[in-house]
């Protein structure tokens, strides 16, 4: 196993995904102006938040590369998930609000390859494994994808985000029962929430999210401020806040909830 892909291998009919909590540069971090720049976009402690799952009998997949490196949640062919709308690219070149990773040059597509060889395609064939050991076992499998963001970010949404944030792709990516059930969960936290709004799931659930045979995908994005002490200005200082359990409690339990419910939909 490659020290930079965690999967730990439950029996349950449910696999959590975790992209971009990695903060590993590898043999990149020497191109960027800034490692800490570089950094500053993970989904910070996300994988500790969903700790809980594990227990649960749930596989989970996480890669400790840097989503800076080489984003395992877009489409590796380079096509825009979101077109007319600013994102970030397979090699991002700047970060979430525009600042430039590179000084000089930007990734080539040999350099873009080669990333993707290393990083993209053991991860997604170390998921799709995982998905369809699972499936065959069970006959259906739910992928949560699990992510969470700032909650505010200018460049990419106005005002302040959602807590909850459901993206099934307009209801493509898996079957409406189960979509309905994590909304109502959402809306019986009393936090905001949103399906389908400004994130309505990435490449991973697009991908494998194939409901008429046994693969049912959601992406759960999180505005972090549920979950961490925000600072209004992230700056070297102060970012990432350290992961407090106390800060973190309230959204964990709805957090179980839905994670709950996703199994009892896989059983069904």
């Amino acid at each position: 196993m490659t020290d930079w892909l965690d999967i730990h291998r439950g029996d349950a009919p449910l696999v959590l995904a975790f992209p971009h909590t990695g903060t590993l540069l590898a043999d990149v971090e020497g191109a960027f102006v800034s490692p800490w720049l570089a950094r500053r976009d993970a989904d910070w402690w996300v994988d500790t938040l969903y700790a809980f799952a594990q227990a649960l009998g749930a596989t989970t997949v996480r890669t400790r590369i840097s989503r800076s490196v080489i984003d395992v949640n877009r489409d590796p062919s380079g096509a825009s998930l979101y077109p007319g709308q600013a994102t970030t690219d397979l090699c991002p070149t700047t970060t979430f609000d525009g600042e430039p990773f590179y000084a000089g040059a930007t990734p080539d597509a040999a350099e873009i390859a080669r990333r993707r060889a290393l990083w993209f395609t053991p991860y997604h064939a170390a998921l799709e494994g995982e998905l369809t050991r699972l499936r065959d076992a069970h006959g259906k499998v739910v992928l949560y994808d699990a992510h969470s963001i700032r909650s505010h970010v200018p460049r990419l949404f106005d005002g302040e985000l959602p807590v909850f944030n459901l993206g099934t792709n307009g209801g493509v990516t898996c079957d409406p029962a189960l979509e309905a059930g994590i909304a109502a969960i959402c809306a019986q936290s009393g936090l905001p929430h949103v399906v389908n709004g400004r994130f309505r799931g990435g490449w991973t659930t697009r991908h494998y999210g194939r409901p008429a045979e046994g693969l049912h995908a959601v992406q759960m994005e999180l505005a972090m401020r549920a979950y961490l002490d925000e600072p209004a200005m992230p700056d070297a200082n102060n970012w990432p806040p350290p992961f407090a359990e106390g800060c973190a409690a309230d959204v964990t339990q709805h957090l179980s909830r839905i994670v709950q419910a996703c199994l009892a939909f896989a059983r069904s």
